[in-house]
């Protein structure tokens, strides 16, 4: 099994499609959930909402990436600089750690039949090195911790806090947030020296 990562860009956008809306859904997040104020997100609907995805792969940087299994997308990460996120920015249960352009992994989506193989782990190292390649100073992640039982599919969008812990992330502090009534963590990977 090969897996490569590949930023969400303009030619790519039908594989963004594929992953964050395989059945045409008018409601579905297409990953603007953080991105979006809320009354904002509720009130972009269909279409629109594919319009402001394709949008954001036209510009640098790119709104997330994208995994590759044997040449098929796989799987999505939402990944850009944290001040892109208007929910994020304004959260009052993840709090800004500092005043650091820090970049923000906000959601991960597999594919069914490419889950349970590792596709996870491979979009956030594909992540990191992203945000890496575009000069963050360092990337977060504020993934749930199961407590060592398991949860939801849809509570672990966000990552889950081995994930991050495989790829070096260390945690900085528990959130107020919770998915799935467990905690989630503000977890750091320092990109570019201590700071």
């Amino acid at each position: 099994m090969s897996t490569e990562v590949r930023p969400a860009d303009a030619s790519r956008f039908e594989d963004v499609a594929a992953v964050l809306n395989p059945g045409g859904n008018d409601r579905a997040c297409w990953c603007l959930s953080y991105r979006l104020a809320a009354r904002d997100n509720g009130a972009l609907l269909g279409e629109r909402r594919a319009d402001w995805v394709r949008d954001l792969c036209g510009h640098q940087p790119a709104p997330g990436v994208l995994a590759y299994v044997d040449g098929q997308v796989a799987g999505w990460c939402g990944v850009s600089p944290r001040d892109r996120y208007a929910r994020l920015v304004r959260s009052r249960t993840i709090r800004q750690l500092d005043d650091r352009p820090v970049w923000s992994v906000v959601c991960f989506v597999v594919r069914p039949g490419y889950r349970r193989r590792g596709v996870t782990h491979a979009l956030l190292r594909g992540a990191v090195e992203y945000a890496r390649e575009q000069g963050a100073p360092a990337i977060e992640g504020y993934p749930v911790d199961p407590g060592g039982e398991r949860i939801q599919q849809a509570a672990a969008y966000v990552g889950t806090t081995s994930v991050f812990e495989a790829a070096g992330f260390r945690r900085v502090e528990r959130t107020q947030a919770v998915s799935d009534r467990r905690p989630r963590w503000l977890m750091r990977l320092d990109l570019n020296g201590p700071g």
